[in-house]
Formats: structure tokens, sequence, C-alpha cells
């Protein structure tokens, strides 16, 4: 794994969609099944590999999310936060971060975006280590005019990029999750506002596209990609994430436990979380797999 390998989480803007819920708290703050949702995509960067990560939010949020993961020394990562004053797109993160990216590489994913299914963690470090200056990572959807969209052709080289098409001859749309090299910094810098008045990821990765330096990484039917940012997603990524848990006995996005098993942490430092979660189910679950380690 790369040592200048740096994530970012992007939890700002005002989740509009989800108000009122989020008149007075972070979307990524909200509850998806028994974990903020925020843990989904620290996991998944944890997951990766990713030991320094910056968290984007709001003046509003900054506090909430410093009280719930702190600077990571729990979880033996470094995390750090920096405030985004207003909405202005996606490639915006890039412009706050761009002392943290200094020249590393970078991966950037939504806070609203869940990612999970077998042989998911393979793919993304491997997507890592390819030599391309930007990957994007595309799912199949029923519904192309929803998303961004990437048509490619039979190589699974991209061609053309389009922000919610109404007919697409493709139906994969572009997912919450990018990888770039430290130049997405000017890049971004270079982009204008479009009529939304934000700078747009798409233009972002057509730059790459039209250098034919943009990577695409489709992600196939074992894995489940679920953006929670409306009240039928929320739930829905609930339910999913509920039935697999019961199911399995295992948590999804359980930052503790990715610590522990790449060992970020050590078994005294999980004991000394579990004791923090002592009667609940949470806590329960650590001191479950801490257990199965010595029967």
């Amino acid at each position: 794994m790369e040592n200048n390998l740096k994530g970012i989480i992007l939890a700002g803007g005002n989740g509009s969609r989800l108000a009122p819920l989020t008149d007075s708290l972070s979307k990524q703050l909200l509850p998806v099944y028994d974990k903020p949702m925020i843990y989904y995509p620290l996991s998944t960067l944890m997951l990766m590999g990713i030991k320094d990560i910056l968290i984007i939010t709001t003046e509003r949020d900054e506090f909430l999310f410093k009280n719930l993961i702190g600077n990571g020394e729990k979880l033996g990562i470094k995390i750090s936060y920096e405030v985004q004053y207003e909405a202005k797109g996606i490639p915006d993160a890039f412009i706050l971060a761009r002392e943290f990216i200094n020249n590393s590489k970078v991966v950037l994913i939504l806070g609203d975006n869940i990612f999970y299914g077998h042989d998911l963690t393979s793919q993304l470090i491997d997507s890592v280590k390819k030599d391309s200056e930007a990957t994007i990572f595309a799912y199949r959807v029923k519904d192309p005019s929803r998303f961004g969209i990437v048509n490619f052709d039979k190589e699974h080289i991209p061609t053309f990029l389009e922000e919610k098409p109404k007919s697409s001859k493709s139906n994969f749309a572009i997912t919450g999750l990018y990888i770039y090299e430290s130049n997405v910094v000017e890049y971004a810098k270079q982009l204008k506002p479009s009529k939304r008045g934000e700078l747009e990821i798409t233009d972002l990765n057509n730059i790459y596209l039209k250098k034919n330096k943009l990577n695409l990484e489709i992600l196939g039917r074992g894995i489940a990609w679920l953006d929670t940012g409306t009240f039928e997603s929320l739930q829905d990524a609930s339910l999913f994430i509920k039935t697999l848990e019961m199911r399995q006995g295992l948590k999804i996005g359980c930052p503790e436990e990715v610590a522990w098993r790449l060992n970020y942490i050590d078994d005294e430092e999980l004991v000394g979380i579990t004791e923090k979660y002592s009667n609940n189910p949470y806590g329960n679950y650590l001191k479950k797999i801490l257990n199965e380690k010595f029967n």
C-alpha cells in the first residue's frame, strides 16, 4: 500500500433533501441502522489502507464530528477537519484540501455513500496501484437519469460522461468514490461553476478523459452501492445493513473492528473501546470478535 495515499470524506452541504431531519444535524451523522452514516465511508477508506483522512464538513457540524470520531487516535489513524462554509460542489473539496493533499494521491468518498461486497476491498486496493491519474467507479442502475453516467467501450475504456441524461445508452452510474493524483487540485481550480452555481465533478473527470488519463472500474453484481441522500434510500440502506448483520452476525462499517483487524490498534486498545459501549449491542459485538480470537 502506498504510504503517501490520503483520504477525504466530503460531509458538507445542507442535506436539504432530508429536511427536517437535517435542520440541526448533519446528514452524515444520521443513523444507518446501528451506526452513524459516516462510519461506512470511513471504514471503506480504512479498508483501503488509508490512515491519513480529512473530513470536510460545515461550521455547524465540525464539533459534532470531532466529538464522535476525534482525531482518529483511538482507531490508530490520523483524522483532521476542514470547514466548507459554502456548498460549491464536489471539486471544491480538493481546493479546500490542497495543503492536506500536497503531493499525495488522494481518494475522495462522499459521506452518504455506502459500499459493500465480496472482493470489494481488493478491487479498491488494486485500483489505487494502477498507473492512472484518475479513477472512477461505475455501478449498473435501473434509472440512469438520476445519476452521472459513464459510457465505455468493450475494453471498459470510458468514452463519454454525462450528467443525469434524459436518455442514455449506458446504465452505469458514476459512484461517489474517486481516486486522483495530486494534480486534481490544479484542475479543480480551473473549473467554472455550472448553471447550478457549483463546480461539477463531471467537468473535472472530463479533463482527465480528454487527456486519456481516466481509468474506469466496474463494480460488479456481487457489490452493493447505496446512496443515502433521500428518505427512501436512507431507510433502504438501514434495512439492507440490518438484514445482513442479523443473518451473518457480523457488522458492516464498524471502524473499530477494521482498525483492530488491520492491526492499527491492539487487543488492549479494543478492550478499552468496548468499555465505552459496555451496556449495548455495539460493545457486545466488539467483545464477541475479541473473544473469538482466543477461542
